[in-house]
């Protein structure tokens, strides 16, 4: 057995019976979480509920229990977030750190394994990738329209969870929708922690003191202490004593920041000092984004940069080669697309604004397509991707449909076998 065979299972919930722990629990899986490539636990922001209790968590997969202590996880602060241990096979009478353990061996269908193999070792991972050309450029584009709006609506019930836990407030859930944008993929989690531990409605009093707000961004992601030499962190320390005395603040812990395989600009270090000078330029940034109509009004109010003692840092009491950590443009477009354009067109839906939602959809074709791994096999299968409305769409294709062999409910696909069968 291996564990990307049990990650795949676990990712697309390809279970036979219902999952109980060891103990005999009910395990309701109401989100597998996001799939970690890098260090740390397997999946990230699972949702699940255990016997009668809700949890949000990070969850861990292993061929055996016993993995959790071979790979050292039992002395790792990093797995301490962990809610559930996921294992093929439970060869352990009680778990080292009592976490619960669900046994999967008589949940899935052995069956599949071969197919999974399979599927992972076909090198084209588009399946229409040498016909989708043949597909008429205005029926793509109408897809890619309905991609788009469907990635939208996916980000929907995650804004929806902000206003949940801040009484509705749309204030408060853009600022949470914002901090986890600023931590990109891999540190998108703790950024959001720290805008739980810190409310908006607490830094919005210190808009304009740029010291002050760096100050509790720092102090509640947990990296300030008595141990920091260079003058600037000890005074960003001693304030944030203070303040956080003054406002009953508990910071979340220093472990959670990522830095594997992330370049110095993009450290955690960086990412705070912009997402701290960002808000403290503005009151609420909210009414100025959804004021905005064009791509370069929302660009400009990203156009910022980390205090000036990051010239020459990426940590604290590091010093480096002088530079300074503008947000970049492309960071900048890809905070703008993947959480202020999706936040305005829910906004606009929810309060029945729909000329915010149009103005969304039309943004979205000023800003450049992104680049990554996705939109380069679209590339490589003869589509051309001139805009971020393109690139959204064919990633929401990919990930939504290809990778699922969704074909029959992909018009894309339909019209290739409809095609299929009338030559034939």
């Amino acid at each position: 057995m291996k564990e990307d065979f049990l990650h795949y299972i676990w990712k697309y919930r390809l279970f036979t019976a219902p999952l109980f722990t060891v103990n005999g629990e009910a395990v309701e899986v109401l989100s597998p979480g996001i799939h970690n490539h890098h260090a740390g636990p397997d999946f990230s922001d699972a949702r699940l509920r255990i016997g009668s209790t809700l949890w949000a968590g990070n969850v861990e997969i292993h061929v055996n229990t016993s993995d959790w202590t071979r790979h050292g996880h039992h002395t790792d602060p990093v797995y301490d977030s962990v809610v559930l241990h996921v294992v093929y096979q439970h060869d352990q009478p009680v778990h080292l750190n009592n976490l619960p353990v669900a046994e999967i061996k008589n949940c899935i269908d052995m069956g599949v394994y071969n197919k999974y193999r399979t599927l992972m070792a076909v090198r084209n991972r588009v399946p229409c990738h040498n016909q989708v050309k043949e597909v008429a450029g205005s029926e793509t584009e109408l897809w890619l329209e309905r991609m788009l709006i469907e990635r939208i609506e996916s980000r929907s019930g995650q804004i929806a969870g902000f206003l949940q836990v801040n009484s509705n407030d749309w204030e408060e859930a853009f600022y949470m929708m914002l901090a986890r944008s600023f931590g990109f993929s891999l540190n998108a989690l703790p950024f959001e922690m720290l805008a739980r531990s810190l409310p908006y409605r607490i830094l919005a009093k210190h808009a304009g003191n740029p010291m002050q707000c760096e100050a509790l961004i720092f102090g509640q992601a947990g990296l300030l202490g008595h141990g920091l030499a260079d003058a600037w962190p000890q005074e960003l320390f001693s304030e944030y004593s203070f303040l956080r005395k003054k406002y009953d603040l508990v910071p979340i812990a220093a472990h959670l920041w990522k830095f594997m395989r992330l370049r110095p600009a993009n450290f955690p270090h960086i990412r705070l000092a912009q997402f701290a000078a960002f808000l403290s330029r503005r009151g609420k940034p909210l009414p100025e984004v959804l004021s905005c109509s064009t791509a370069g009004e929302l660009t400009a109010l990203f156009d910022v940069a980390a205090s000036p003692y990051w010239d020459t840092q990426f940590q604290f009491d590091k010093p480096n080669r002088k530079q300074v950590k503008h947000l970049g443009k492309s960071s900048a477009t890809l905070i703008i697309i993947n959480a202020v354009l999706p936040f305005m067109f829910v906004y606009g839906r929810e309060t029945g604004q729909d000329h915010l939602c149009n103005r969304a959809l039309n943004l979205f074709s000023q800003f450049p397509p992104e680049s990554n791994r996705i939109t380069r096999q679209w590339e490589q299968a003869g589509l051309s991707i001139p805009t971020a409305f393109h690139s959204q769409a064919l990633i929401s294709l990919k990930t939504d449909y290809c990778d699922n062999y969704r074909c029959l409910e992909c018009r894309i696909g339909n019209l290739l076998l409809r095609s299929s069968g009338e030559k034939a």
